[in-house]
């Protein structure tokens, strides 16, 4: 198993910025998996992920923020582990410009009336898997 720190190579920064899906494992209270597809953006090292303020999700990482990543494809997997942050007040432009250009959708808009949007920036403690099955 790679236990790489660095960033991945350009074949796998080119799958993180063109794959749309990537399964974001979070930890339930009781200690159990929380496991959602969920669109995102890689950039400057972090993965940022949108969601609702009261989404599961939002509140797992409240409490314990280690999260895991897996781009969909099992023949050449892409995992990651990291932190996740909630960033809920002044969403980075960068990101909010990167889910517009990747997706066509507005990060920062809420989904329904009295919700508000949640960033995940997920900074990456190791690659776990990087384009090779093993």
């Amino acid at each position: 198993m790679s236990d790489l720190v660095n960033e991945p190579g350009p074949a796998v920064l080119l799958r993180l910025a063109e794959e749309k899906n990537v399964w974001l494992c979070t930890v339930r209270p009781d200690g159990s998996a929380h496991v959602t597809p969920v669109w995102f953006v890689y950039q400057s090292s972090r993965w940022w992920i949108g969601s609702d303020h009261s989404s599961v999700k939002v509140r797992n990482i409240g409490k314990e923020p280690r999260v895991s990543l897996a781009l969909e494809d099992g023949r050449f997997p892409v995992v990651a582990e990291g932190d996740a942050l909630l960033i809920r007040e002044g969403l980075p432009q960068g990101a909010v410009t990167a889910f517009e250009q990747k997706y066509g959708w507005d990060v920062s808009a809420p989904t329904r009336p009295g919700s508000k949007r949640v960033l995940l920036e997920v900074h990456v403690r190791r690659w776990l898997l990087a384009g090779t099955a093993q």
